[in-house]
């Protein structure tokens, strides 16, 4: 496969949310770590060193919460669904390098030593009454709730919390995060994402507390270095994970020295937590005198027949679902073009169905096998891909612009099946006619090629069938294509 280098030289890291464990994945998970994945192939498709990172958030309080309600310990419950998550590896074929679990010896490590690396002036401890969601795992304001009072990502009032916890001063980095997030030193994705960002710094920050009483953690977390009344915000440490998983708590670390100190530092993430990685981590990295990120993508959240999935409603959607229904590439499919850029997508089986048997079985299916079973064994000679019209889509994140530009290839080539009937040409004996039926085929098995390079990052098992079944029919031969 000969593509053009579309990459920068930096190393690439890109990374996940990291999730709660108190509950199996449901298909927004997964959208996120196949999405990501995409993002992290097609660099690698363009020469870049990629380390994709994904893991589970192991020290929230829900994970206790869950495991008392079942009647377990923390520890079983994390270790159980902490590798139902990690099996979405298998399940969806991700390409993950890592998956870093917030238990583990490497992040407490990791954590505490970035605790201790933030800046001792921007630290202080005092007594604090406030509103807690459970769900979020933070203290809300006023400004952040319904008029009900309810909290709009939980629809539940928070808690009233009064305790003696460490705050970070979040408001002293106010003027320097906007200057970075204004100047796209730390880009956001999309534009618009950037803007409610900025609209809430101009709203002024305040300062925000970084630790819980250990008797409201029930004793579960990262300790607090040097206090041990306290543990970390559940928040501190989840964070630090990007940080923890290149491990970052040992005295001199490659990964962390390559991949954070010398990378493209990227973090996709659902739109609900944008204020935590945009603001809440680069402040405290900025105390820290460590490197912020350099862009953040949040996507959109997915509904169900209309409605927010829900355990109460019964309409959570496991991904292993879409799976058995479509298969692995079919199901990276429907999550990838269900998902809209810039608004919350719907799955329902009637839309995904006609999007799979359209798109897929008939659209790119039927090409596929239309091609190979009248090439018989004509050659072609391998096109030379140029990947900059992808690269702009990818860059911003946008896969459903860079998948329609590759239908659009497969829209055309089916079309121009259609028109030219290459299979009567086939059967007429003429010698004209049998040139002319040479050259089409071998256009087709050149379009052939071209979709299956430019599909790798997406439907990776599809694009490797495809090769297959086109390696006996290539010419050494290689040319560039005029589009």
């Amino acid at each position: 496969m000969n593509a053009k280098n579309t990459s920068n030289e930096k190393p690439f890291y890109i990374t996940t949310a990291i999730d709660y464990v108190n509950g199996a994945p449901h298909v927004g998970h997964g959208f996120e770590k196949v999405q990501t994945d995409c993002f992290a192939r097609f660099q690698r498709s363009c020469g870049t060193e990629v380390r994709y990172l994904t893991g589970s958030d192991e020290n929230s309080i829900k994970n206790v919460q869950a495991a008392q309600k079942q009647g377990i310990t923390t520890q079983e419950l994390v270790d159980t669904n902490a590798a139902i998550f990690e099996n979405l590896r298998s399940l969806l074929n991700l390409s993950t390098d890592d998956f870093i679990r917030t238990t583990q010896k490497r992040h407490f490590d990791g954590a505490k030593k970035f605790w201790q690396t933030i800046n001792p002036d921007d630290l202080y401890k005092k007594d604090y009454t406030g509103l807690y969601c459970d769900g979020c795992e933070e203290f809300k304001q006023d400004k952040d709730l319904e008029e009900n009072g309810d909290c709009p990502e939980h629809a539940k009032p928070p808690k009233e919390i009064h305790e003696e916890n460490w705050f970070f001063r979040l408001s002293r980095y106010s003027d320097m995060l906007l200057d970075l997030i204004e100047s796209d030193t730390l880009k956001i994705y999309p534009e618009f994402r950037k803007n409610e960002v900025v609209s809430f710094i101009k709203g002024g920050l305040e300062d925000f507390s970084i630790s819980r009483s250990n008797e409201r953690a029930k004793n579960w977390g990262v300790s607090v270095p040097g206090d041990d009344t306290q543990m970390m915000y559940v928040w501190v440490d989840a964070l630090a994970n990007y940080i923890t998983a290149l491990d970052y708590g040992e005295s001199e670390s490659e990964l962390y020295t390559k991949y954070w100190n010398h990378a493209e530092r990227v973090h996709v993430i659902g739109k609900g937590i944008l204020r935590f990685h945009a603001i809440y981590w680069p402040a405290m990295l900025l105390s820290a005198r460590l490197p912020i990120p350099n862009k953040v993508y949040a996507h959109e959240y997915f509904t169900v027949e209309g409605k927010k999935m829900s355990k109460s409603l019964g309409n959570v959607l496991p991904p292993e679902d879409l799976v058995k229904r479509y298969g692995t590439d079919g199901a990276r499919y429907v999550l990838l073009t269900s998902m809209p850029y810039t608004k919350d997508g719907d799955l329902s089986y009637e839309r995904t169905d006609a999007l799979y048997n359209a798109d897929l079985a008939n659209g790119l299916g039927n090409l596929t096998s239309r091609i190979i079973t009248l090439a018989g064994d004509i050659q072609y000679e391998v096109p030379t891909i140029d990947k900059r019209a992808l690269a702009k889509d990818m860059d911003e994140f946008n896969v459903p612009a860079a998948l329609e530009k590759i239908w659009k290839i497969v829209d055309r080539a089916n079309k121009l099946m259609e028109e030219k009937k290459p299979w009567t040409l086939k059967k007429k004996e003429d010698k004209l006619s049998q040139v002319e039926f040479t050259e089409l085929i071998e256009r087709f098995l050149q379009d052939l090629h071209i979709l299956a390079t430019l599909l790798t990052p997406f439907l990776p098992e599809t694009s490797e069938k495809i090769f297959t079944q086109l390696e006996t029919r290539k010419k050494e031969i290689l040319f560039e294509r005029v589009k």
